[in-house]
């Protein structure tokens, strides 16, 4: 098994951080297929309050209980200032999506004691583990 799997069974709450309305985007797909496997998926946006009956705040600190993995959907240069709200508010995980990636936001959390995961669609890696 996977160390991906590992983070999967560990996990409980995931925050969709770019989670957007727009259909032609993956972060909506994703939040509803985290959400099907069981579990508490929120959204953070700051222009959307929900998505599809999930729960949108405007950023990670807003978020009222700890949050396992934070999964990126912006781009790579905003990854940085998302690694630093994830170690404010405590995330165990911080996973970029495909094509996101960004080596100082990476070493930053790992300096900081958060798991990794950089261009890795979480998804695709989910089902690789035959839950």
């Amino acid at each position: 098994m996977s160390n991906y799997c590992e983070i999967f069974k560990n996990a409980k709450n995931i925050a969709v951080v770019g989670i957007s309305n727009n259909p032609g985007r993956d972060s909506g797909l994703i939040a509803n297929f985290l959400k099907s496997k069981g579990y508490n998926v929120v959204g953070v946006n700051p222009v959307q309050d929900d998505f599809d009956g999930i729960k949108v705040y405007k950023t990670l600190k807003d978020v009222p209980f700890k949050i396992d993995i934070v999964d990126i959907f912006r781009r790579s240069e905003f990854a940085e200032e998302i690694v630093d709200e994830s170690i404010e508010v405590g995330a165990k995980v911080v996973w970029m999506q495909l094509g996101v990636e960004n080596i100082h936001a990476q070493e930053k959390a790992l300096k900081a004691g958060l798991q990794v995961v950089m261009n890795h669609c979480i998804a695709i890696e989910y089902r690789k583990c035959n839950f």
